[in-house]
């Protein structure tokens, strides 16, 4: 089967492996759709914090398709089944997991990165991280349910948002994109900003999706929309997604007093954040990090509804026979949601 692997430092390559063989106790799924995100491109890198990967690993944790075998133990499923994985692992016995906080479990394992992943024909996993997928969602649509439950948990779960209110989302990546998407199904005002390296793809993706967006570059900030948006009052909401340590600032800047900033991104650095205004104003500054079993249903279902419009969204023109140019495109903002297609 063909399998993509990292060999190194931006060094990926389509190699040949066995297809695996599952234990009594697990599953074998045919892959057919497998997205690419931001923490595969900091791997792809090399970044720090991600040196402990071992290498060479099979890459890709977002994906969807279909049982083809059963292990002897498994009841839940069944062959023919329509799936996603849940690819971060819990280990179901620490303080957070027994305390309802499995998202930031102690001893989490991730796919595609502390075990091979989803960047290939076939794979094994357990039943327990596994989700039936909905007759109306089409797997290749299903394929990106873990980033929209990232950003299910982050809307939902995480933040206020309330419809009427005015959202700004930091950073238009896969992530920023798709909970502009979610606050904008909840019906909230949305706008997106986004640097000039946007401008190509991204921010015309958004607007695309309905979604007004702001290129900082060109208008000189975010003054003029919180004059025009808010009434100079400020955004009731600030999702940072940018991944840059700078973002919490200049969410700080344009929330409004008594609103809340919620950081999605991880930062690069530590930020420089003056704390005087926040405290002052009681802005909830609040953090979101994965997702649980509840965002991946809630993902389902919205993409189920119609209400996240996926196909839009996704980018199919990368081949799995030459994947570091998906990696590339996605580092230079040529694209938002690559995926790689095994069995489309």
């Amino acid at each position: 089967m063909k399998a993509i692997i990292q060999t190194g430092p931006r060094s990926v390559e389509t190699q040949e492996r066995e297809v695996p063989t599952p234990s009594a106790d697990e599953l074998l799924i045919k892959v057919h759709t497998a997205g690419l995100c931001g923490s595969d491109a900091h791997a792809y890198k090399y970044d720090g914090g991600y040196e402990w990967i071992p290498i060479p690993r099979v890459m890709g944790h977002e994906y969807s398709g279909t049982v083809t075998e059963v292990g002897a133990n498994v009841e839940t499923f069944e062959v023919g089944d329509k799936v996603v994985e849940e690819p971060i692992h819990d280990c179901g016995h620490c303080f957070q997991c027994q305390n309802g906080q499995p998202n930031v479990c102690q001893n989490f394992s991730i796919t595609g990165m502390h075990r091979d992943g989803a960047y290939t024909e076939y794979v094994t996993v357990t039943p327990e991280h596994v989700h039936a997928v909905p007759e109306g969602v089409p797997l290749r649509h299903a394929a990106i349910t873990e980033p929209t439950s990232i950003a299910t948990r982050a809307v939902l779960d995480q933040s206020v948002t309330t419809p009427g209110d005015n959202v700004l989302v930091e950073g238009p990546g896969p992530i920023g994109v798709l909970v502009a998407a979610v606050a904008d199904s909840l019906g909230a005002n949305v706008v997106v900003s986004g640097l000039g390296q946007d401008a190509a793809y991204r921010l015309p993706l958004l607007e695309d999706l309905g979604i007004d967006t702001v290129n900082l570059e060109e208008e000189g900030g975010l003054d003029g929309r919180v004059e025009s948006q808010t009434d100079g009052i400020g955004f009731d909401v600030v999702f940072d997604a940018t991944g840059h340590h700078s973002g919490v600032v200049s969410g700080n800047d344009v929330v409004r007093k008594g609103g809340q900033i919620v950081v999605v991104g991880i930062p690069n650095s530590a930020s420089e954040l003056s704390l005087t205004s926040t405290v002052r104003g009681e802005v909830d500054i609040n953090t979101s990090y994965g997702s649980t079993w509840t965002n991946f249903e809630q993902a389902l279902r919205l993409m189920e509804r119609g209400e996240i419009a996926v196909e839009k969204i996704l980018d199919t023109s990368y081949s799995v026979d030459d994947p570091a140019a998906a990696f590339e495109a996605f580092l230079g903002s040529e694209t938002c949601k690559p995926v790689f297609q095994f069995d489309g």
